[in-house]
Protein backbone atom coordinates (compact mmCIF):
# COMPACT_ATOMS: atom_id res chain seq x y z
CA UNK A 1 0.00 0.00 0.00
CA UNK A 2 1.42 3.74 -0.53
CA UNK A 3 1.45 5.23 1.96
CA UNK A 4 1.55 9.46 2.14
CA UNK A 5 2.63 11.16 5.04
CA UNK A 6 2.08 15.18 5.86
CA UNK A 7 3.94 17.06 8.16
CA UNK A 8 4.91 20.80 8.42
CA UNK A 9 7.86 19.91 9.60
CA UNK A 10 10.68 16.73 10.35
CA UNK A 11 12.98 15.92 13.02
CA UNK A 12 15.46 17.75 11.68
CA UNK A 13 13.79 21.16 11.16
CA UNK A 14 15.32 23.65 14.06
CA UNK A 15 11.90 23.65 15.19
CA UNK A 16 11.33 20.03 15.54
CA UNK A 17 10.11 17.84 18.17
CA UNK A 18 7.98 15.09 19.98
CA UNK A 19 5.03 15.43 17.51
CA UNK A 20 7.50 14.52 14.25
CA UNK A 21 9.28 12.17 15.87
CA UNK A 22 6.00 10.55 16.60
CA UNK A 23 5.12 10.59 12.74
CA UNK A 24 8.25 9.33 11.96
CA UNK A 25 8.90 6.66 13.59
CA UNK A 26 5.03 5.41 12.61
CA UNK A 27 6.16 5.90 8.90
CA UNK A 28 9.31 3.44 9.42
CA UNK A 29 7.06 0.48 11.61
CA UNK A 30 4.66 0.69 8.45
CA UNK A 31 7.81 0.76 5.72
CA UNK A 32 8.72 -2.46 7.67
CA UNK A 33 6.17 -3.83 7.12
CA UNK A 34 6.68 -3.77 3.41
CA UNK A 35 4.14 -0.55 2.79
CA UNK A 36 5.34 2.30 0.25
CA UNK A 37 6.23 5.17 2.76
CA UNK A 38 6.53 8.62 1.82
CA UNK A 39 7.32 11.63 4.28
CA UNK A 40 6.34 14.83 2.71
CA UNK A 41 7.34 18.37 4.68
CA UNK A 42 9.18 21.96 4.25
CA UNK A 43 12.59 22.39 3.33
CA UNK A 44 13.91 24.39 6.25
CA UNK A 45 14.14 27.79 4.36
CA UNK A 46 11.25 27.24 2.10
CA UNK A 47 7.48 27.15 2.27
CA UNK A 48 5.68 23.35 2.55
CA UNK A 49 5.69 21.45 -0.91
CA UNK A 50 3.28 18.74 0.46
CA UNK A 51 0.53 18.85 -1.51
CA UNK A 52 1.77 18.28 -5.04
CA UNK A 53 3.39 14.74 -3.73
CA UNK A 54 -0.69 14.07 -3.29
CA UNK A 55 -0.64 13.93 -7.35
CA UNK A 56 3.33 12.55 -7.79
CA UNK A 57 2.64 9.60 -5.48
CA UNK A 58 -0.73 8.68 -5.81
CA UNK A 59 -0.80 7.41 -2.91
CA UNK A 60 -3.63 4.70 -1.46
CA UNK A 61 -3.89 6.59 2.23
CA UNK A 62 -3.01 10.54 3.51
CA UNK A 63 -2.19 10.77 6.76
CA UNK A 64 -2.96 14.26 7.18
CA UNK A 65 -0.79 16.00 10.54
CA UNK A 66 -2.57 19.27 12.38
CA UNK A 67 0.05 21.25 14.32
CA UNK A 68 -2.59 23.92 14.42
CA UNK A 69 -3.46 23.60 10.78
CA UNK A 70 -3.63 20.45 8.77
CA UNK A 71 -2.97 19.95 4.96
CA UNK A 72 -6.56 19.90 4.03
CA UNK A 73 -5.86 17.12 1.84
CA UNK A 74 -9.64 15.93 1.97
CA UNK A 75 -10.14 18.43 -0.33
CA UNK A 76 -7.61 17.65 -3.59
CA UNK A 77 -7.27 14.17 -3.05
CA UNK A 78 -9.34 10.92 -3.85
CA UNK A 79 -7.19 8.88 -1.27
CA UNK A 80 -8.57 7.45 2.37
CA UNK A 81 -6.96 10.89 4.82
CA UNK A 82 -6.74 10.15 8.65
CA UNK A 83 -6.11 13.05 10.69
CA UNK A 84 -3.56 13.01 13.29
CA UNK A 85 -3.33 15.51 15.66
CA UNK A 86 -1.42 15.11 19.20
CA UNK A 87 -3.74 18.51 20.48
CA UNK A 88 -5.73 21.77 20.19
CA UNK A 89 -3.44 24.67 19.87
CA UNK A 90 -5.90 27.56 21.52
CA UNK A 91 -3.08 28.25 23.78
CA UNK A 92 -0.83 29.15 21.28
CA UNK A 93 -2.57 30.83 18.80
CA UNK A 94 -1.77 34.03 20.50
CA UNK A 95 1.86 33.96 19.90
CA UNK A 96 1.03 34.40 16.13
CA UNK A 97 -0.09 37.95 16.95
CA UNK A 98 -3.83 39.02 16.70
CA UNK A 99 -4.89 38.41 13.35
CA UNK A 100 -3.04 35.42 12.16
CA UNK A 101 -4.19 33.99 15.67
CA UNK A 102 -7.81 34.29 15.26
CA UNK A 103 -7.57 33.08 11.96
CA UNK A 104 -5.63 29.76 12.79
CA UNK A 105 -7.60 29.19 15.72
CA UNK A 106 -10.63 29.83 13.02
CA UNK A 107 -8.88 26.98 10.67
CA UNK A 108 -8.42 24.43 13.36
CA UNK A 109 -11.24 24.74 15.48
CA UNK A 110 -14.50 25.47 12.69
CA UNK A 111 -13.20 24.82 9.25
CA UNK A 112 -11.08 21.85 9.97
CA UNK A 113 -13.93 19.96 11.97
CA UNK A 114 -16.06 19.64 8.72
CA UNK A 115 -13.47 19.25 6.11
CA UNK A 116 -12.86 16.03 8.09
CA UNK A 117 -16.54 15.04 9.64
CA UNK A 118 -16.91 11.57 9.30
CA UNK A 119 -13.15 10.45 8.84
CA UNK A 120 -10.61 8.78 10.90
CA UNK A 121 -9.05 10.57 13.37
CA UNK A 122 -5.78 9.67 15.74
CA UNK A 123 -4.63 11.29 18.74
CA UNK A 124 -2.00 10.75 21.55
CA UNK A 125 -4.09 10.96 24.49
CA UNK A 126 -7.40 11.00 26.29
CA UNK A 127 -7.07 14.48 27.34
CA UNK A 128 -6.67 15.57 23.40
CA UNK A 129 -9.63 13.22 22.45
CA UNK A 130 -11.52 15.44 24.66
CA UNK A 131 -10.52 18.47 23.40
CA UNK A 132 -11.69 17.16 19.28
CA UNK A 133 -14.86 16.39 20.79
CA UNK A 134 -15.28 19.67 22.11
CA UNK A 135 -14.79 20.92 18.82
CA UNK A 136 -17.57 18.72 16.96
CA UNK A 137 -15.43 15.73 16.22
CA UNK A 138 -17.49 12.53 17.07
CA UNK A 139 -15.80 10.50 19.80
CA UNK A 140 -16.19 6.90 17.45
CA UNK A 141 -13.95 8.51 14.67
CA UNK A 142 -11.30 9.29 17.40
CA UNK A 143 -8.50 6.34 18.03
CA UNK A 144 -5.95 6.99 20.67
CA UNK A 145 -2.59 5.74 19.61
CA UNK A 146 -0.12 6.69 22.24
CA UNK A 147 3.39 7.83 22.13
CA UNK A 148 6.31 5.09 21.87
CA UNK A 149 9.72 6.12 23.19
CA UNK A 150 13.28 5.39 21.73
CA UNK A 151 15.60 3.00 23.71
CA UNK A 152 18.27 4.98 25.86
CA UNK A 153 21.68 4.64 23.96
CA UNK A 154 23.83 1.82 24.73
CA UNK A 155 26.60 3.62 25.17
CA UNK A 156 25.94 6.84 27.95
CA UNK A 157 28.42 8.96 29.54
CA UNK A 158 28.38 9.80 33.25
CA UNK A 159 28.81 13.48 34.35
CA UNK A 160 30.59 14.48 36.48
CA UNK A 161 28.89 15.29 39.98
CA UNK A 162 29.49 18.64 41.23
CA UNK A 163 27.74 18.37 45.04
CA UNK A 164 24.43 20.27 43.25
CA UNK A 165 21.31 18.77 42.66
CA UNK A 166 20.20 18.66 39.22
CA UNK A 167 16.80 19.60 37.72
CA UNK A 168 15.88 19.35 33.80
CA UNK A 169 13.36 20.55 31.40
CA UNK A 170 13.76 19.07 27.90
CA UNK A 171 11.72 20.86 25.34
CA UNK A 172 11.92 23.48 22.62
CA UNK A 173 12.20 26.87 23.63
CA UNK A 174 9.16 28.71 22.47
CA UNK A 175 7.17 31.07 24.84
CA UNK A 176 3.90 28.02 25.30
CA UNK A 177 6.56 25.69 26.72
CA UNK A 178 6.80 28.74 29.77
CA UNK A 179 10.16 27.67 30.76
CA UNK A 180 10.20 30.92 32.76
CA UNK A 181 8.44 28.69 34.98
CA UNK A 182 11.16 26.30 35.76
CA UNK A 183 13.51 28.89 36.11
CA UNK A 184 11.54 30.47 39.16
CA UNK A 185 10.88 27.09 40.67
CA UNK A 186 14.38 26.35 41.14
CA UNK A 187 16.51 29.83 39.68
CA UNK A 188 17.20 31.00 43.33
CA UNK A 189 17.52 27.60 45.66
CA UNK A 190 20.70 27.04 47.00
CA UNK A 191 22.62 23.94 45.65
CA UNK A 192 20.22 23.62 42.73
CA UNK A 193 21.26 23.95 39.01
CA UNK A 194 18.69 24.26 35.64
CA UNK A 195 19.69 21.93 33.22
CA UNK A 196 18.01 23.44 30.30
CA UNK A 197 17.66 20.99 26.80
CA UNK A 198 16.50 22.31 23.53
CA UNK A 199 16.70 25.22 21.05
CA UNK A 200 13.97 27.35 20.04
CA UNK A 201 13.41 31.10 18.72
CA UNK A 202 12.71 32.12 22.18
CA UNK A 203 15.96 31.35 23.41
CA UNK A 204 17.53 34.74 23.92
CA UNK A 205 14.49 35.90 25.80
CA UNK A 206 14.79 33.25 28.29
CA UNK A 207 18.76 33.67 28.44
CA UNK A 208 18.12 37.06 29.87
CA UNK A 209 15.04 36.29 32.21
CA UNK A 210 17.85 33.92 33.39
CA UNK A 211 20.42 36.17 33.60
CA UNK A 212 19.85 37.08 37.08
CA UNK A 213 20.54 33.48 38.16
CA UNK A 214 24.18 32.96 36.84
CA UNK A 215 25.40 29.53 36.57
CA UNK A 216 21.90 28.35 38.28
CA UNK A 217 20.40 27.48 34.93
CA UNK A 218 22.49 26.18 32.34
CA UNK A 219 21.93 25.95 28.67
CA UNK A 220 22.28 23.11 26.62
CA UNK A 221 20.82 23.67 23.33
CA UNK A 222 20.36 21.13 20.71
CA UNK A 223 22.55 17.80 22.42
CA UNK A 224 23.04 14.64 20.49
CA UNK A 225 21.13 11.60 22.36
CA UNK A 226 23.76 10.04 24.32
CA UNK A 227 24.44 13.68 26.12
CA UNK A 228 20.57 14.58 26.29
CA UNK A 229 20.21 11.22 27.91
CA UNK A 230 23.28 11.75 30.04
CA UNK A 231 21.79 15.33 31.39
CA UNK A 232 18.56 13.36 31.90
CA UNK A 233 20.78 10.25 34.47
CA UNK A 234 21.95 13.12 36.38
CA UNK A 235 18.90 14.83 37.35
CA UNK A 236 16.66 14.21 40.11
CA UNK A 237 13.56 16.07 38.78
CA UNK A 238 12.06 17.11 35.33
CA UNK A 239 9.99 19.54 34.76
CA UNK A 240 7.44 20.54 32.38
CA UNK A 241 5.40 23.66 32.47
CA UNK A 242 4.34 23.62 29.36
CA UNK A 243 0.37 25.18 28.71
CA UNK A 244 -0.55 22.95 26.32
CA UNK A 245 1.08 19.10 25.53
CA UNK A 246 -0.73 16.38 23.44
CA UNK A 247 1.29 13.94 25.67
CA UNK A 248 5.03 14.56 26.62
CA UNK A 249 7.55 12.42 25.07
CA UNK A 250 10.46 14.39 27.65
CA UNK A 251 7.97 13.00 30.35
CA UNK A 252 8.83 9.35 29.44
CA UNK A 253 12.24 10.02 28.26
CA UNK A 254 12.94 11.50 32.11
CA UNK A 255 11.10 8.46 33.57
CA UNK A 256 13.58 6.06 31.64
CA UNK A 257 16.08 7.11 34.21
CA UNK A 258 13.73 7.09 36.98
CA UNK A 259 13.25 11.02 36.89
CA UNK A 260 9.66 12.51 37.95
CA UNK A 261 8.05 14.97 36.25
CA UNK A 262 6.27 18.00 37.81
CA UNK A 263 3.79 19.94 35.50
CA UNK A 264 0.24 21.60 35.04
CA UNK A 265 -2.92 19.77 35.30
CA UNK A 266 -4.11 22.08 32.49
CA UNK A 267 -2.18 21.07 29.78
CA UNK A 268 -3.89 18.24 28.85
CA UNK A 269 -1.93 15.30 27.78
CA UNK A 270 0.26 15.63 30.95
CA UNK A 271 -2.84 13.82 32.90
CA UNK A 272 -2.40 10.90 30.48
CA UNK A 273 1.70 10.48 30.83
CA UNK A 274 1.80 11.51 34.42
CA UNK A 275 0.01 9.75 36.75
CA UNK A 276 -0.14 12.49 40.04
CA UNK A 277 0.76 11.62 42.89
CA UNK A 278 2.36 8.22 41.26
CA UNK A 279 4.92 9.33 38.71
CA UNK A 280 5.06 12.92 39.13
CA UNK A 281 3.07 15.83 40.40
CA UNK A 282 0.48 17.84 38.20
CA UNK A 283 0.14 21.59 39.98
CA UNK A 284 -3.19 23.84 39.12
CA UNK A 285 -1.72 26.91 39.27
CA UNK A 286 2.20 28.29 38.90
CA UNK A 287 2.43 29.13 43.20
CA UNK A 288 1.52 25.38 43.24
CA UNK A 289 3.97 24.30 40.59
CA UNK A 290 6.80 25.96 42.54
CA UNK A 291 6.11 24.35 45.37
CA UNK A 292 5.72 20.35 44.43
CA UNK A 293 9.15 21.40 42.51
CA UNK A 294 10.95 22.68 45.77
CA UNK A 295 9.16 20.50 47.97
CA UNK A 296 10.29 16.90 45.92
CA UNK A 297 13.68 18.74 45.54
CA UNK A 298 13.83 18.44 49.88
CA UNK A 299 12.27 15.16 49.77
CA UNK A 300 14.67 12.96 48.43
CA UNK A 301 12.62 9.19 49.62
CA UNK A 302 9.30 11.11 47.73
CA UNK A 303 11.57 11.29 44.96
CA UNK A 304 12.87 8.02 44.81
CA UNK A 305 9.39 6.60 45.30
CA UNK A 306 7.95 8.75 42.22
CA UNK A 307 10.98 8.10 39.96
CA UNK A 308 10.93 4.18 40.71
CA UNK A 309 6.79 4.56 39.60
CA UNK A 310 7.80 6.04 36.81
CA UNK A 311 10.70 4.06 35.56
CA UNK A 312 8.07 1.08 35.51
CA UNK A 313 5.62 2.79 33.86
CA UNK A 314 8.00 3.98 30.68
CA UNK A 315 8.87 0.11 30.26
CA UNK A 316 5.87 -0.30 28.81
CA UNK A 317 5.83 2.07 26.09
CA UNK A 318 8.02 1.36 22.53
CA UNK A 319 7.63 2.97 19.21
CA UNK A 320 6.99 -1.00 17.61
CA UNK A 321 3.88 -0.97 20.18
CA UNK A 322 2.62 2.50 18.93
CA UNK A 323 3.47 1.23 14.92
CA UNK A 324 1.03 -1.78 16.07
CA UNK A 325 -1.58 0.04 17.15
CA UNK A 326 -1.70 2.67 14.43
CA UNK A 327 -1.28 -0.04 11.72
CA UNK A 328 -4.29 -1.96 12.97
CA UNK A 329 -6.02 1.65 13.00
CA UNK A 330 -5.50 1.89 9.45
CA UNK A 331 -6.30 -1.56 9.04
CA UNK A 332 -2.89 -2.76 7.64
Amino acid sequence: MKILLLCWRDTTHPQGGGSERYLERVGEYLASRGHDVVYRTAKHTDAPRAPLSVWRHRPDVILDTQNGVPFFARLYSRAETVLLTHHCHKEQWPVAGPVIGRLGWFLESRVAPRVYRGARYVTVSEASKADLVGLGVEASDVAIVENGVDPVPDSVPVLPEDGRLHVVTLSRLVPHKRIEHAIDAVGAMDGVVLDIIGSGWWEDRLREYAEPYGDKVVFHGHVNEAHKHALLARAVLHLMPSAKEGWGIAVTEAAQHGVPTVGYLSAGGLRDSVEDGVTGRLARTKGEFIEFARALLDDAPSRASLGAAARERAARYSWEETGRRFAEVLGL
